[in-house]
């Protein structure tokens, strides 16, 4: 359990490196753990092998550590109850903007998951609009025809990574810009991609010839490319696609969001939508590869709500209105991201001292959770390492604790977007079952990239063998 304790008078200020948080070694002696090498401490264990790491730890120090990386010291929390305190964060203990900022402030600032408290409220209920039904009705229409006309040529073996990749940024263009697909929505999508790729790269200023500076250089076009489509937009009344709803929401006193929130927030959902839906989709899709039983369950389910393919042998689309049909469909994707969640771990920053797992955590202390942990504990699953979709019966989520599975996160920050993901998903599985039965090759068992994203290392090998 967690408590507060006596409010203490620790500079909580906002930085932007973890190295230049004001607590030393000596503030946190009190709890176990150990700083790593002189200058880089852990950073390099990390990278190269997150999920040994926290498993090696955990191990030596319990639950609750201390570890030196990225130039500044941060304390893991594990497990569900952990999830719980920093995401639902009931004491407003924890500022989300001063723990992802070290990561995202030159890139991504001032996203809706880097704000906090009022303006992360007001925020999120102006862009809200975006999501609502008129507006997703439409999204999904568009996903429906631009699935379609890309997949219907994957017959055969492929790398199921960039294809979905591509695929993912190519609906992004047209849903959330409103953009045909063409040379200016791949000018776009370049850009998003240095600028994920800078997000974890260990050199943090943007020197010639490195990752960040190709980030802050992606970033500069996107701000430029936001800000004449915002105001052009505005002048014109909008559209449907989400950019626009954006373009034109309205803020509590029925005030517009100024020009430059508009752009930082389409910049980031546009990151997150994008890299976390592409890194969801393979796991699934190599999970349904490898388990052909649940596969061929799934094809059952669409089909039954679909109709199945019409008379010319085309995939009937997958109406808005039938995506809640989809249950089994539904939770093979939630088995899918507990497996590989998409965003393993989550930072914050500690506002106020406080207590857990028998410790005190000072004022100032950059925390985190491991999602990928909890999701693969047996103090919560059994047999983890199984995909079990039927973990997701409503009777068995009941009796699980709430936050043993966070993908999208909880609380305030809970994922905005985290409706449209399934809906992707839905209508991506509904066109590729009705057309393939996807394959692997016996024992298939890809080498993933943990961070910052999970993608398997050989692009993901599958075949897609026409029904």
């Amino acid at each position: 359990m967690a408590t507060l304790a006596a409010p203490k008078t620790t500079e909580t200020a906002p930085f932007r490196h973890w190295g230049e948080g004001n607590l030393t070694e000596a503030d946190l002696a009190h709890i176990p753990g150990e700083g790593g090498w002189p200058l880089v401490g852990n950073t390099f264990k990390m990278l190269a092998d997150p999920h040994g790491f926290v498993a090696a730890r955990i191990a030596k120090f319990g639950k609750v550590y201390r570890n030196r990386a990225f130039g500044g010291w941060q304390i893991a929390l594990l497990g569900a109850e952990a999830n719980e305190l920093l995401l639902f964060n009931k004491d407003k203990i924890f500022s989300s903007q001063q723990g992802w900022g070290p990561v995202l402030d030159q890139l991504f600032p001032r996203g809706l998951m880097l704000l906090d408290f009022d303006h992360h409220r007001i925020d999120r209920r102006a862009l809200s609009i975006a999501f609502k039904p008129e507006p997703m009705r439409h999204y999904a229409n568009a996903l429906n025809r631009g699935i379609a006309r890309e997949v219907s040529g994957w017959a055969g073996p492929r790398l199921f990574y960039p294809d979905i990749k591509k695929l993912t940024l190519d609906l992004a263009a047209e849903s959330f810009i409103g953009l045909p697909w063409g040379p200016e929505a791949d000018k776009i999508n370049a850009a998003f991609v240095d600028m994920v790729q800078a997000s974890v790269a260990p050199v943090r200023k943007p020197l010639p010839f490195t990752r960040m500076k190709k980030g802050v250089d992606g970033r500069a076009f996107l701000v430029d490319y936001f800000t004449r489509e915002t105001q052009r937009r505005r002048a014109e009344g909008g559209g449907q696609d989400m950019f626009s709803q954006f373009a034109t929401a309205t803020r509590e006193d029925g005030s517009l969001l100024p020009v430059d929130e508009v752009v930082d927030h389409m910049n980031f959902l546009m990151m997150a939508a994008h890299d976390t839906i592409t890194s969801s989709a393979t796991s699934l899709i190599y999970h349904l590869a490898t388990n052909p039983v649940w596969q061929e369950k799934l094809r059952a389910e669409i089909m039954a709500v679909t109709g199945g393919p019409d008379g010319s042998g085309e995939p009937r689309a997958l109406h808005y209105d039938d995506l809640g049909k989809l249950d089994l469909t539904e939770m093979a994707f939630k088995e899918s991201l507990r497996m590989i969640p998409p965003v393993p771990s989550m930072p914050r920053r500690a506002l106020r001292e406080f207590e857990f797992g028998g410790y005190r955590i000072p004022a100032g202390a950059m925390v985190g959770i491991n999602i990928y942990w909890t999701h693969h504990s047996e103090e919560y699953w059994d047999n983890p390492l199984a995909f079990d979709p039927m973990r997701f019966t409503p009777e068995l989520v009941k009796a699980r604790h709430k936050y043993a599975w966070v993908p999208f996160g909880g609380g305030a920050h809970m994922c905005l977007g985290l409706h449209f993901a399934y809906m992707q998903i839905k209508i991506l599985l509904a066109q590729l079952l009705q057309r393939y039965r996807i394959e692997a090759e016996a024992g298939y068992n890809p080498d993933w990239q943990d961070w910052p994203i999970p993608q398997p290392k050989d692009g993901m090998k599958v075949t897609f063998t026409p029904l």
